[in-house]
């Protein structure tokens, strides 16, 4: 008796079909991926000219740097006189701002300051107790006490 039905065969031909396209994919990217040794080559010698153009660069940028030459160094230097007015207005205009805000910020905590003080104060004349009351320590004491 045949075990495989013409159902199998075809599953089992399409099964080998995508099994071999599969290595043939693989084995075309290895090839491609493997240089050859003509590219090896040029691109070693491509390496070497890269590297001996950067060391001369090197050279070239740290011998005008020892002369006081601004070529690629970070220089600082005094004010720019091509710069517009207000650039040079506007680089400035955020610490004054902060500055305005830091006096700005003192004046409304002394106000709320004195506001308490005023307020306190104002309370302890418009009490019927007069104020040495508030001076002795036993009192002082009987508030604390009454309050909890």
């Amino acid at each position: 008796m045949n075990r495989f039905s013409a159902e199998d065969a075809r599953r089992t031909e399409a099964l080998e079909a995508r099994l071999g396209l599969r290595l043939a994919a693989s084995l075309t990217a290895l090839e491609v991926a493997k240089p050859d040794r003509d590219v090896n080559e040029r691109l070693r010698f491509a390496r070497e000219q890269a590297l001996a153009r950067g060391r001369e660069a090197r050279r070239t940028a740290a011998a005008s740097s020892l002369h006081g030459a601004r070529g690629g160094t970070a220089v600082m230097s005094g004010p720019d006189t091509n710069t517009p007015w207000w650039l040079r207005v506007s680089s400035v205009l955020p610490l004054a701002l902060l500055l305005g805000g830091l006096i700005f910020i003192d004046h409304q905590y002394s106000r709320a300051q004195i506001e308490a003080a005023a307020e306190v104060d104002a309370a302890i004349l418009a009490d019927d107790l007069p104020p040495e009351a508030y001076r002795d320590a036993g009192f002082v004491e009987y508030l604390r006490s009454a309050r909890q």
